[in-house]
């Protein structure tokens, strides 16, 4: 079902991937190359035929990049009604003494 099995596992390329356009979304696949540091294709490619991941439009800067978002499959898949029910991305804030910790 979904091309996923019930024992499928993402890989953690694929994970990355999924987190960076669930949370961001639209996302074009340069942008998601930008967080993860590599290139995404054959993740993207992976996830648009297992139905997690479809394009959702195009935009308007030069070459026209595809928009990337989730599908109703990606929210059936990790147990979500919606995308508000994603967990808050606690990210540091400059100042943070944790921030401040990681600067040595």
């Amino acid at each position: 079902f979904l091309g996923l099995e019930a024992t499928s596992r993402l890989s953690r390329a694929a994970l990355e991937a999924l987190a960076i356009i669930a949370y961001q979304q639209p996302v074009t696949r340069p942008s998601v190359d930008a967080v993860r540091g590599v290139n995404s294709d054959g993740v993207i490619k992976s996830l648009l035929s297992k139905g997690l991941l479809q394009e959702v439009g195009r935009t308007e800067g030069p070459g026209r990049p595809i928009l990337y978002g989730t599908t109703p499959a990606f929210l059936q898949h990790f147990g979500l009604n919606s995308l508000s029910e994603l967990p808050s991305l606690n990210l540091p804030v400059e100042g943070d003494k944790d921030v401040d910790l990681l600067k040595g």
